[in-house]
Formats: C-alpha cells, sequence, structure tokens
C-alpha cells in the first residue's frame, strides 16, 4: 500500500483538476456525450447479449448513434454482469464484477493524452479474450505522492517505441484506441483507471474486482473522475 492515506491524493488531484490534459480530444463540458450504464441494476441491461464484440456492437454503438453522440462514458464502481463473457474474470460461484476504472467509448484510432506529466512505468499486450490488449501504466508524481494511470485496449502500434522510464509529457500523445481484433475482443473503448499502489505488478492491473473485495480494491483505486472531469 502507498505510503499516504488515499484521501490525500484525491485532495491534490482536486486541487489540479483544471490544470490536466484531456485524455482524449474532447470537452466533456460543452460536447454532448452519452453517460452509458452497464450495472446490474439497470434492467435493460438484463437482457443484452455481450457475448460476441458483434453483439456489443450492436448495443454500445446503436446507443450512442440514437443518441446522436461520437463519445460514451461511464462505469467507475458499476457492479456489471458483462463480464461473464470473460473466462479471466471467472471466481467460484461466478465472476468479478466491480468495475474499477472509468471506459470512454470512441473509434478505434482514437488517440490517447497523458493528462500530466509522468514516466512509462511499464506495458504489455495482455492478449486474452475479454483481457486489455496492449496496455501502457504510466507514473506520475503530484504534490509529491506517486501514483499510476492505466490505459487498456489500445492498438498494437500504441506498444511501439516504449521503454520504461520513458519521460512523457503533459498532453502527449501515448496510444491510441484498438479495434476488437487485438483489444480484447471489446467494442473500441478506453479503460482509463488511477492506482496508488501497483502490489508488484508490472503492464497489467485488476481493472475488474471480486465484490467481495470491493473496498480493497477502491482504497487503492480512486475515482479517475478526478482527473476526467466528465460531468455526469
Amino acid at each position: 500500500m502507498p505510503s499516504y492515506p488515499k484521501e490525500a491524493l484525491i485532495t491534490a488531484l482536486k486541487a489540479h483538476q483544471a490544470d490536466f490534459a484531456p485524455v482524449v480530444a474532447v470537452d466533456f463540458q460543452q460536447e454532448p456525450f452519452l453517460a452509458f450504464d452497464f450495472s446490474v441494476t439497470n434492467p435493460e441491461i438484463t437482457h443484452v447479449d455481450f457475448s460476441t464484440v458483434e453483439k456489443m456492437d450492436e448495443y454500445v454503438l446503436g446507443k450512442m448513434e440514437e443518441a446522436k453522440v461520437k463519445v460514451a462514458a461511464g462505469g467507475y464502481n458499476e457492479e456489471r454482469a458483462v463480464y461473464k463473457r470473460g473466462a479471466n474474470f471467472a471466481i467460484e460461484g461466478g465472476s468479478r464484477s466491480i468495475h474499477l476504472g472509468i471506459d470512454i467509448w470512441m473509434e478505434a484510432g482514437t488517440p490517447v493524452f497523458a493528462p500530466l506529466e509522468g514516466k512509462i512505468h511499464s506495458f504489455q499486450n495482455n492478449d486474452n479474450f475479454a483481457d486489455y490488449g496492449p496496455t501502457i501504466i504510466l507514473e506520475h508524481t503530484i504534490d509529491g505522492l506517486t501514483f499510476y494511470s492505466l490505459y487498456g485496449h489500445m492498438s498494437l502500434k500504441s506498444l511501439e517505441n516504449k521503454q520504461e522510464g520513458q519521460v512523457v509529457a503533459k498532453g502527449e500523445q501515448i496510444a491510441d484506441f484498438g479495434v476488437a481484433e487485438v483489444n480484447g475482443h471489446w467494442t473500441p473503448h478506453l479503460h482509463f483507471q488511477l492506482i496508488t499502489d501497483m502490489l508488484g505488478k508490472k503492464g497489467d492491473f485488476i481493472g475488474v474486482a471480486n465484490k467481495a473485495e470491493r473496498a480493497y480494491y477502491l482504497d487503492i483505486c480512486p475515482d479517475p473522475n478526478l482527473i476526467l472531469n466528465i460531468p455526469f
């Protein structure tokens, strides 16, 4: 665990919220977006089949077209049923279901930018069905506090010419959204997550928690909207 309480990082992020660069080229304060609700409490979701990318595309892209938006977002601390589609989420008696990041749904190839300066902590291709696919993790320091930001479901190109320890400038493009064939077989989107303690991991970190460990992982993974500032 980090040497500081989560509340200290929350305070620092709130104090600097106006200073962060956009993670995607969208002004969420001005542009229309769809707030997705994939929670188990949404009765509509219980009737949706997410078993294939094509069926997920039909639902996600259909909802965005219906709302006449180019971007959708949501999902932090959301209990979801969608993870039943992936064996990597399986636990005894069910599946992990608590989403620890915010998803931003846009078309494949959408550029992704570092919200503040930092360095590359690690990266790898988590190449399993329903996994992250190409993943990049940055390390940052703000007001003396070290934390990490994770970018999942990126393109293979995003991993090229990367080195651990490589310095990244605020606003620098670090990746772009991957197509379903490489991003873990999902409708193109970014999984953006904040982490205070990497627990010794590199290139990967749990993005969906077991419900029994919800409080533990939420303590390690504060709300990414402290950086994204999306008006949900």
